[in-house]
C-alpha cells in the first residue's frame, strides 16, 4: 500500500502513535467516519488493553487514501475494493522483485 515504494528510512511507522481525535484531524475526516470504515473492515487500529483505539502513520495513511477514493465518488465498496486490489498490487510486485532477484539455476 502507500509508502511501500518509499526507502525504508522514510517509510511511515507501523507504531500505533494516536488517538482517534488526532487521526481524524491529520485525515481531515470525523471520528464517526473512522469508526464506521473500521466497521466496514477498511482499517483495524491497534487497541490499548482497555480497548482504545489508536492509530499509526500507515493508518492515517489509509485514511488519506480512503478520502481521495471517496472524493473520487467511490462508495465504500468500491473503496474496499480498491484497497484490496492495491494491496494485491504491492505482494506481487515484492514477489516478482524477489524473483527477479534470485540467481539462475
Amino acid at each position: 500500500m502507500a509508502g511501500t515504494d518509499l526507502p525504508r528510512e522514510h517509510r511511515p511507522s507501523g507504531r500505533a502513535l494516536y488517538a482517534i481525535s488526532v487521526a481524524a484531524k491529520l485525515a481531515g475526516t470525523g471520528q464517526q467516519n473512522i469508526r464506521l470504515y473500521e466497521t466496514k473492515g477498511l482499517l483495524t487500529p491497534a487497541r490499548t488493553a482497555g480497548g482504545t483505539r489508536q492509530y499509526s502513520e500507515d493508518d492515517i495513511t489509509v485514511l488519506l487514501r480512503i478520502g481521495e477514493l471517496l472524493e473520487q465518488g467511490l462508495n465504500l465498496a468500491g473503496v474496499a475494493k480498491v484497497l484490496e486490489l492495491e494491496a494485491a498490487n504491492v505482494k506481487l510486485h515484492r514477489a516478482l522483485k524477489r524473483a527477479r532477484s534470485r540467481p539462475q539455476d
